[in-house]
């Protein structure tokens, strides 16, 4: 497949996710046929104690870039479920917002199996590692 634009992403994102995943405002900056790198903007609304961002918003956009990624190797958006979803925290996101680099590793036919580097936008820190595996549509 050839994947999909960066507006089509966009597109997704608006459209197809649940209203509290919109709520974290992610927005696609690059996609190809193996990747997708959306930012989330830094929100108070994401954030526990000392300016730091929660963990669930964390992995909640770790997921959804992965999906994204899915999306574009597939053409478009397609039902695809997560299976299986891994993070390690490494250092907190404090008062900034962060990039997600989601890549696929491997896709057959019923699975696709990625992983995402969530980094602070400013700082550039690593701060979570995901690994996700998504069932694809038969």
């Amino acid at each position: 497949m050839s994947g999909i634009s960066v507006s089509e992403a966009n597109d997704i994102l608006g459209e197809v996710f649940a209203p509290w995943v919109q709520a974290l405002r992610l927005e696609a900056s690059d996609v190809g046929p193996d990747h997708a790198t959306l930012s989330m903007p830094f929100s108070e609304d994401l954030c526990r104690i000392g300016e730091m961002v929660c963990g669930q918003a964390l992995i909640s956009a770790a997921d959804t870039a992965m999906v994204i990624a899915v999306c574009s190797k597939l053409g478009g958006f397609k039902p695809i479920g997560t299976v299986d979803l891994t993070s390690n925290f490494m250092r907190p996101v404090s008062g900034e917002g962060v990039v997600l680099t989601a890549k696929i590793m491997r896709a057959g036919r019923s699975m696709a199996f990625c992983n995402t580097e969530v980094r602070g936008a400013d700082s550039g820190k690593l701060s979570v590692f995901a690994t996700g595996t998504y069932a694809l549509p038969q």
